[in-house]
């Protein structure tokens, strides 16, 4: 698999994310969204930044599972119930993605909806891998 990270200069910096990603490869995992759930199915955290570890982690089980890496993922999706919150956590949400995830950052949209499947969930993350 060959990915390759655009970021145009004619936009605006990055941070986080990657404006598009190019990505050939022989296999495309779809991952389902992921929120804080352990495997009780309870939701687990209190705080946003505990939440977001906690669904990062599950949506990264996912793909390695399915052979993936980090590295591989083309595109990721986060629903937050409160999008002025998940700002306000940035840089932490952001160490724990380099923390969990590493500094290939895929294509990505924050999307703030009215609320999750649980109740409890503040934050639910999917994503599109290409394996080779």
């Amino acid at each position: 698999m060959t990915v390759q990270r655009v970021n145009p200069p004619e936009l605006s910096p990055p941070a986080g994310f990657s404006h598009a990603v190019v990505a050939t490869g022989s296999r495309v995992v779809f991952l389902a969204g992921q929120t804080a759930l352990d495997q009780d199915g309870k939701v687990t955290g209190k705080t946003l930044p505990e939440q977001f570890a906690r669904a990062l982690t599950n949506l990264l089980t996912a793909l390695r599972a399915s052979g993936g890496t980090p590295a591989d993922l083309a595109r990721v999706t986060v629903y937050a119930t409160d999008v002025a919150a998940y700002r306000a956590h940035a840089g932490e949400l952001g160490r724990l993605w380099h923390r969990l995830a590493g500094r290939d950052y895929p294509a990505m949209a924050v999307v703030q909806v009215v609320r999750l499947w649980d109740e409890e969930a503040m934050v639910e993350l999917d994503g599109l891998a290409v394996l080779a």
